[in-house]
C-alpha cells in the first residue's frame, strides 16, 4: 500500500512537470503594434538630441539658448513638443507634464539649478487599474570629459539619447492604443550630476501615492558598434535584497532564502518571459546585481523608495564612448557619437520595452496577501490569496522553481480560485502566485510569506 501511495504521488508529481510548463502566449494586438517602432524614427531622434551639441544638466536654459538649439534647455522643450505632437496624434490621450525643481549646489553642481523631468501619462481605462502605474524612462542630459563643463561638446548619443529615444518611441506607438492601467513615458535630466532628476520624480511618486509597479530604466542601449559587442542580447541589472527593506524585512528575506525574489528581481523574469513570447530581436541577459561596479542609474531612485526596478544597457560598453571629449589619440577614437551607435538595436531594445510595458499594463494587479501555510510538516505546499482590487482577474497560475534557478521552472493554472495545495515541498522550491485576465495577460508574480 504504502509503494502504491508512494507511486501515486510520484505520478501526480509528474503530471505537474510534465505539463506546467505553459508556453508564453502573445497578445495579436501588441505584436502589432510592436512592428510599427522604427529604426529610423528612432535615428531621427537621436540625431536631433545630439544636434543640442551639450545637454549637460548645467549647459545653458535661457530663451536666446533655447531659439538657438544649443543646451539642455532647447532638449527639453524638443522633447517636450515630441510628446504633445503624440499627443494630438492620438486626439489628447496623453497628459504632458514637467517636474521642474532647483537642485541647491553640491559637489557636481557648483551653483544653483533649475532641472526639469518631462513626461506623458496615458491614462488607464480601468476606473481601477489606472491606478496602477509601468514606467519607462531615460535620462537626456550628457556630460563630456569634466562632468562641469557647461559649453563643450558633448554629444551623447550612446548615453543616453538612446535611452531618451526609447521611451518617446514607446510613447510614439503605445499611444495608439488603450489599456487598463496607467503607462508614464518619463524623460529625465541630471542623471551625469547624481541622479538628481529621478531621485526628485521617484520621491514625489512616493509622497503622492504613486502604485508604480515596475519602473524601466534605459541607459546606454544604443549597442555601440565594438567588436565585441554581441547585438542580440541587452544586459537587465535588478537589485537583490531591496535597498528600502527594513531590518525586518531583511531578516525575513534571509530566513526564507527570498535574496534572489525581490519584486525587482519579478521584474526581470518577466522581461524574459516577454522576450519569449514576442520572439523581439534582442533577448535580455539577466544580471543578478542593482548595476555595473562603479557605475549608477535612475532605476536606484526608484529603489530607493520601494519600488521595482530594473535597467536595461547594452551588452559590451565602450568606455572611449562614453564620459569622454571628442577627439582621436594614438588612433583611438574617443566621445559619444552618432557613427558609433546602432539605430537597429536600439530599435529592438525598444520593442522590448513596449512589449513589457503593454503586456503589464494590460494585466490584472497583483494577487494580494500571498501567504503559503507553514502551520505544520508538510511535504505538500498550500498556498492562499485574496483577488486584486481591480477584480480583473479572471484565474490564477502557481509559478514554482528550484532553489537554484534563476528563472521560473513550471507553471500550473489553478482556476479562478483563492487557494490551492500541489505534492510539491516547499523545502526544495520558490513558488509565486500571479493573476491572469480571460485574454491571457499574466501579472507579475508575487513570493508568498509563511503563515503559521
Amino acid at each position: 500500500m504504502r509503494l502504491l501511495i508512494g507511486l501515486t504521488i510520484l505520478c501526480i508529481f509528474a503530471a505537474l512537470t510534465a505539463t506546467a510548463q505553459i508556453p508564453a502566449s502573445a497578445d495579436p494586438v501588441i505584436s502589432a503594434v510592436l512592428k510599427q517602432v522604427s529604426a529610423a524614427r528612432i535615428q531621427s531622434d537621436i540625431e536631433k538630441l545630439v544636434s543640442f551639441q551639450t545637454r549637460l544638466t548645467l549647459s545653458a536654459q535661457d530663451s536666446a539658448s533655447i531659439a538657438a538649439g544649443h543646451g539642455i534647455g532647447a532638449a527639453r522643450e524638443w522633447i517636450k513638443s515630441e510628446f504633445e505632437s503624440y499627443s494630438r496624434d492620438c486626439g489628447g490621450c496623453l497628459e504632458v507634464k514637467t517636474d521642474s525643481f532647483t537642485e541647491s549646489p553640491k559637489e557636481r553642481i557648483p551653483n544653483s539649478t533649475v532641472i526639469t523631468n518631462v513626461y506623458a501619462v496615458l491614462k488607464g481605462t480601468d476606473p481601477e487599474s489606472a491606478k496602477k502605474i509601468v514606467l519607462v524612462t531615460g535620462h537626456y542630459d550628457s556630460r563630456n570629459s569634466d562632468t562641469l563643463d557647461a559649453t563643450g561638446i558633448a554629444p551623447g548619443a550612446n548615453d543616453d539619447a538612446s535611452g531618451t529615444a526609447v521611451s518617446l518611441e514607446c510613447t510614439r506607438v503605445l499611444s495608439k492604443m488603450k489599456f487598463p492601467a496607467t503607462i508614464i513615458f518619463l524623460t529625465v535630466a541630471g542623471e551625469e550630476q547624481g541622479l538628481n532628476g529621478s531621485k526628485h520624480l521617484a520621491e514625489m511618486a512616493k509622497a503622492q501615492g504613486w502604485d508604480i509597479e515596475a519602473a524601466l530604466n534605459n541607459d546606454i542601449v544604443g549597442g555601440d558598434r565594438n567588436s565585441q559587442q554581441d547585438p542580440s542580447v541587452v544586459r537587465v541589472f535588478s537589485e537583490g535584497i531591496p535597498i528600502a527593506a527594513t531590518d525586518a524585512q531583511v531578516e525575513v528575506i534571509r530566513n526564507l532564502g527570498g535574496e534572489n525574489d525581490s519584486t525587482s528581481r519579478q521584474v526581470a523574469r518577466y522581461i524574459a518571459d516577454v522576450q519569449r513570447a514576442y520572439n523581439t530581436d534582442v533577448k535580455p541577459l539577466l544580471v543578478f546585481r542593482r548595476d555595473r561596479y562603479l557605475r549608477g542609474g535612475d532605476h536606484y531612485s526608484f529603489n530607493q523608495q520601494g519600488y521595482a526596478a530594473v535597467r536595461f544597457t547594452e551588452y559590451r560598453e565602450d568606455f572611449n564612448h562614453q564620459h569622454q571629449n571628442i577627439r582621436t589619440e594614438n588612433g583611438i577614437e574617443y566621445g559619444d557619437l552618432l557613427k558609433f551607435v546602432n539605430f537597429e538595436y536600439v530599435a529592438a531594445v525598444a520593442r522590448l520595452n513596449a512589449a513589457t510595458l503593454a503586456s503589464i499594463a494590460s494585466a490584472p494587479a497583483l494577487p494580494e496577501h500571498v501567504r503559503m501555510e507553514t502551520k505544520q510538516l508538510d511535504n505538500n505546499s498550500t498556498l492562499t490569496w485574496e483577488p486584486p482590487q481591480d477584480k480583473r482577474a479572471a484565474g490564477y497560475e502557481v509559478l514554482w522553481r528550484s532553489t537554484g534557478s534563476p528563472e521560473w521552472e513550471h507553471v500550473k493554472a489553478v482556476g479562478n480560485v483563492t487557494q490551492t495545495t500541489l505534492p510539491v515541498s516547499k523545502d526544495n522550491v520558490i513558488f509565486a502566485i500571479r493573476a491572469s485576465d480571460k485574454e491571457g495577460h499574466r501579472s507579475l508574480p508575487v513570493v508568498p510569506l509563511p503563515e503559521r
